[in-house]
């Protein structure tokens, strides 16, 4: 009796405890569905990657110039992204529909951070089973969704736009200063600095103005979810240039090096520009624009940001890139190659981080710590440390670019926030190619008042075409997508980029040869300009060249940029 008694009372416990994890059961269930489906995510996109690796290697081996590999990584995006679409998936979401409580504070314009989601006890489900206790289970917001019955690959296959400026951004703007041409870029310094912050400032406002104008002609539906400051972010963020097809051909056909300083040093900075820009026009609606109107002392205040935020993140990524220049230079953490290695790219991270924080933009403090780190630090580093970092930075960069353009394509189709609108991307079409005339022809014209030898017209037809857009853009358009408005601006800037990659890429050879540009006339100049592996060799036989100030070697005015950006690209 006794052992029926204990048998009686371990089944009783055993039963109970089913029951009890039936709940973990199905949570671990669940959970290893959302881990499958991130696996297979990212396993598109490595394939992707790798598809899109393979075939420039074809391309290359070919000789084919017609298509770039950021346009073959949108093209692959965009099919992959219509499987997705439209292949469809048996894990649809679930959902359960909830309204705010009367007297809430939260609005459409402000919606909370986080829903509380409060499950009363109550009676078991299928008899027998335990009640259920109380709980209150939380969710973070992620932002609107326009199709309810989106399945869990739709969803996944779409990123947080913060991980686009904090992971893949700064790598890709690092590498940019880090790799600069300094003799060239100095060379063409005025005109780099004209058409990088006049000239992207003056092609925001055209675009703005006119597209403004553009949508009072447009239905009411749409015009009234547009203001001028709308319009004027709008000229913001599709005024930056991304030439990487242009450049990887001027690279591979040896065309003027001063053309190729000018496209290149304005594409690095107007990218940091752009982005202040926007941030002044975010500051100006937030701090100044009460009633919709225009007020001359938020003008200026606005104006005064832009050149403070500018003006600072400059010191603090310059700071950091001094920093670590004298760190290299008076420790011995050179003795070991790998840890100065993890110094190097760790303080130039720290540059982008420190910036944001301190609310400053942290793509122009990692843009001019790279181009510190390239003027100073690099001649600081071991051999090793050299090879190392300008490998690791030349493959971050490679395979963030890819990445993003690839994105772009998939999101065409997977990113639920998308708004067609035809007229305004028309209009958006326009108003950016006339933007980016406004930007050369005026600029070009004042240059060559005092510019010697000035700027030959076939170049500026050359800077007007090589006006691509490219992350930059759409990492800004994707940043902020719940409005109508922002909404059209993200459709429009991904077909924008997508054109631009794509077509004026794919003609630009044709375009030189229209436009009569020579090539193979800069070897004799570049061979001033060799990689820091040829011009230091002597240091590695125990020859040292001088040394003055943070490590910054005297060597006949040679550049100190230590990559070459078209060297994975032609």
């Amino acid at each position: 009796m006794n052992r029926n008694v204990v048998f009686t009372f371990f089944l009783f416990c055993f039963v109970t405890i089913c029951r009890g994890s039936g709940t973990d059961i199905a949570l671990d269930a669940k959970a290893t569905l959302l881990h499958r489906i991130d696996s297979l995510n990212l396993l598109i996109y490595t394939c992707l990657l790798t598809l899109t690796v393979l075939t420039i290697w074809v391309f290359k081996h070919r000789r084919v110039s017609w298509l770039h590999e950021t346009g073959l990584a949108v093209i692959y995006g965009l099919i992959v992204g219509a499987i997705i679409r439209y292949a469809g998936s048996t894990n649809h979401i679930t959902h359960i529909n909830v309204n705010p409580e009367p007297g809430t504070t939260y609005n459409l314009s402000v919606p909370p951070d986080m829903l509380r989601f409060h499950f009363p006890a109550s009676l078991p489900i299928t008899p027998g089973d335990s009640p259920i206790a109380n709980k209150t289970y939380a969710y973070s917001f992620r932002g609107e969704i326009v199709n309810v019955e989106q399945n869990e690959i739709d969803l996944k296959a779409t990123f947080d736009p913060e991980i686009f400026f904090n992971i893949i951004l700064p790598p890709i703007i690092f590498h940019a200063g880090y790799c600069l041409k300094r003799k060239y870029f100095f060379r063409n310094l005025g005109a780099i600095l004209t058409f990088a912050m006049v000239g992207t400032a003056l092609s925001a406002l055209v675009i703005g103005a006119l597209m403004y104008g553009c949508v009072q002609l447009m239905p009411a539906s749409l015009a009234s979810s547009f203001t001028f400051l709308d319009t004027l972010y709008f000229g913001a963020l599709i005024s930056p240039t991304d030439p990487l097809t242009v450049l990887a051909i001027f690279s591979q056909l040896k065309v003027d090096v001063n053309l190729y300083a000018m496209i290149f040093g304005e594409s690095v900075l107007n990218d940091a520009v752009a982005l202040v820009l926007s941030g002044a026009i975010q500051n100006y609606e937030t701090r100044y624009s009460h009633d919709g109107g225009f007020e001359i002392s938020g003008f200026l205040g606005a104006i005064g940001d832009f050149i403070g935020i500018f003006s600072l993140s400059l010191l603090v990524g310059a700071l950091m890139g001094c920093l670590t220049a004298l760190m290299t230079k008076f420790t011995h953490v050179r003795d070991w190659p790998l840890l100065e290695s993890a110094l190097f790219v760790l303080m130039s991270y720290a540059a982008f981080l420190i910036a944001e924080v301190c609310e400053l933009t942290g793509v122009v403090a990692v843009l001019f710590c790279g181009i510190c780190q390239a003027h100073y630090t690099y001649n600081n580093l071991s051999s090793d440390s050299r090879n190392r970092t300008k490998q690791l930075f030349e493959l971050l960069n490679f395979l963030a670019e890819n990445f993003i353009f690839t994105y772009i394509g998939v999101s065409m189709f997977t990113f639920p926030k998308h708004h067609f609108d035809p007229w305004f991307i028309i209009a958006g079409f326009i108003t950016s190619m006339l933007g980016r005339a406004v930007n050369i022809y005026p600029l070009s014209f004042l240059l060559n008042l005092g510019r010697k030898p000035p700027i030959p017209v076939n170049f500026q037809h050359m800077l007007f075409f090589s006006g691509l857009r490219g992350a930059m853009s759409f990492a800004l358009a994707i940043r902020n997508t719940v409005s109508e408005a922002r909404q059209a601006m993200l459709t429009t800037t991904s077909l924008i980029v997508i054109a631009t990659v794509v077509l004026q890429g794919g003609a630009a050879t044709h375009a030189l040869d229209y436009l009569r540009i020579p090539t193979g006339e800069g070897s004799n100049e570049e061979s001033e300009a060799l990689p820091y592996r040829d011009l230091y060799h002597a240091t590695d036989t125990g020859e040292s060249p001088p040394d003055i100030g943070l490590g910054l070697r005297n060597l006949d005015g040679s550049q100190s940029g230590n990559c070459d950006r078209g060297s994975v690209r032609t």
